[in-house]
C-alpha cells in the first residue's frame, strides 16, 4: 500500500543519551562563557561575537562539524545533533554565525554533491577557520548574475540582508547565468566586493548589502537548486527559536516564583499562572515541530518542505509569545535596556520574518498539501 506521507520513526522524535550529553556540556559552556553581558560585550566589536570562543566551539566541543561528514574533516553525526547545539546557542543568545555558516552554507556544499568544493571548503567550516553563508537564495529576486570570464567566472549584482555578509570569508551565491540558474563559490576581495553593514533590529545577528563586481567564482555542483538548503536552514532556526522561549519561560517562571506583591509571590495568582501556562502549551507544540523537521532533515525525508514551514509558523509565533510575556510578567525592570529581555524580544522578532513569515509558511503549506495553487502570472 503506498503511503502518502512517509513514516517517521517516534524514536527520532526523541533525544538520544549522547544528545543529552551534549545538551548539557553545551548548557554550561554557554552558561559561563556566553551570558548576557558578554553577548552586550562583544557586538561592539568588529566581528560582532568572540572569535576565541568561537574557535573553542569548534575545536574543544566539535560543532561547527557535527553534521558535516568525516571524509570532510566532520564528525559523521546527523543534524539532529547540531540542532542540539543551534537551541542551546539560542538559549543564550549566542551571537556567532552559526546558522549561515554550520547550517545554511554547510548544506548547500553538500546538497550540491560537488566532492571537490566540499573537500575544499568543508574542513575549514568543521575546524572553525572558515565562516561562510549564502547570498541571492530568495528565488523571487535573482539579484545576481553569473559571466564567464577567460576560463572562469564572475559574478555581478547585488544581494541584500544576507546573514554576516559583513564578514563571512566564503560566499555559496546563487546566481543567473545563460543556462539557467547555478551555485558558485565565491571568496570576496575587496576590489571586486563591497560589502555595506544593514542596521537591523537584532544586533546579533548582524546583516549586510553585499554587491559583487566582477568578483571570480567557482560554480559549484551542476544544479542551482537551494529549497533543501533553505528549509535545513528554517529547521535550525525553528531549533534556536525553542531555545529562546525556552529561556524566556524559565527566567519569567523564577523570577514571579521570587517576587513579592500583596505578601505572597505574584506567581501564586491565576491570571499570571494562566499566562505562563498558555506560554508552556505553545512552547511544547514548537518543540514537536521542531523535532519533526529535524528528523525530516537527518532522513532527507520529501516530507521536508512541510515539516520546515510547519516548525517556522509554529516556532516564530511561540517565540513571539514566550519574549512579550518575559518583559510584561517582569514588570518595570523588563522594559529597561538594562534587562536582558528586550535582546530576546529583538531576536524573536527579526527571526520571524528571516526565511519568510508566518502567514508566508501557511500559504506555502497550503500549496504543498494541495489545498490551494498560486494563481496564474
Amino acid at each position: 500500500m503506498h503511503h502518502r506521507h512517509p513514516d517517521i520513526d517516534p524514536q527520532l522524535l526523541s533525544e538520544t543519551e549522547e544528545q543529552r550529553e551534549l545538551r548539557t556540556v553545551l548548557r554550561d559552556f554557554f552558561t559561563e562563557e556566553s551570558g548576557p553581558e558578554d553577548v552586550r560585550k562583544h557586538l561592539a566589536t568588529p566581528r560582532g561575537h568572540d572569535e576565541t570562543l568561537w574557535a573553542r566551539l569548534a575545536g574543544e566541543i566539535g560543532v561547527h562539524g557535527l553534521a558535516i561528514p568525516e571524509e570532510f574533516g566532520g564528525s559523521g553525526f546527523t543534524f539532529a545533533e547540531l540542532v542540539v547545539a543551534l537551541e542551546e546557542s539560542g538559549r543564550a543568545l549566542y551571537c556567532a554565525p552559526l546558522l549561515p555558516t554550520v547550517v545554511l552554507a554547510a548544506h548547500a556544499l553538500l546538497n550540491s554533491g560537488d566532492q571537490q568544493a566540499c573537500a575544499r571548503y568543508l574542513p575549514r567550516i568543521a575546524d572553525g577557520t572558515l565562516t561562510a553563508t549564502v547570498a541571492a537564495f530568495d528565488e523571487a529576486e535573482p539579484g545576481v548574475r553569473a559571466e564567464r570570464s577567460g576560463p572562469g567566472w564572475v559574478l555581478r549584482g547585488a544581494a541584500d540582508f544576507v546573514l554576516d555578509g559583513a564578514g563571512a570569508d566564503l560566499f555559496v551565491v546563487r546566481a543567473q547565468t545563460a543556462e539557467g540558474a547555478g551555485l558558485f563559490a565565491c571568496e570576496p576581495a575587496e576590489d571586486t566586493c563591497s560589502r555595506t553593514p544593514r542596521r537591523v533590529l537584532d544586533e546579533t545577528r548582524r546583516q549586510a548589502l553585499v554587491e559583487f563586481r566582477g568578483a571570480p567564482a567557482t560554480p559549484v555542483g551542476e544544479s542551482g537548486e537551494v529549497t533543501a538548503a533553505l528549509d535545513a536552514g528554517r529547521a535550525a532556526l525553528a531549533a534556536e527559536q525553542v531555545g529562546g522561549s525556552g529561556h524566556a519561560l524559565d527566567a519569567t517562571v523564577q523570577f514571579v516564583a521570587q517576587r513579592q506583591q500583596f505578601g505572597r509571590p505574584i506567581g501564586s495568582f491565576q491570571a499570571v499562572k494562566h499566562r505562563l501556562a498558555d506560554v508552556l502549551v505553545a512552547l511544547e507544540a514548537a518543540r514537536s515541530a521542531s523535532a519533526y523537521s529535524t528528523a525530516c532533515v537527518s532522513l532527507a525525508s520529501p516530507q521536508l518542505p512541510v515539516a520546515a514551514s510547519a516548525a517556522a509558523a509554529v516556532c516564530s509565533e511561540t517565540y513571539r509569545l514566550a519574549t512579550a510575556e518575559y518583559v510584561q510578567l517582569h514588570g518595570g525592570i523588563g522594559f529597561t535596556w538594562e534587562h536582558p529581555a528586550h535582546l530576546y524580544v529583538r531576536r524573536a522578532r527579526s527571526s520571524e520574518v528571516l526565511f519568510g513569515t508566518a502567514d508566508q509558511h501557511r500559504t506555502r503549506l497550503a500549496e504543498l498539501v494541495g489545498l490551494t495553487t498560486r494563481p496564474a502570472a
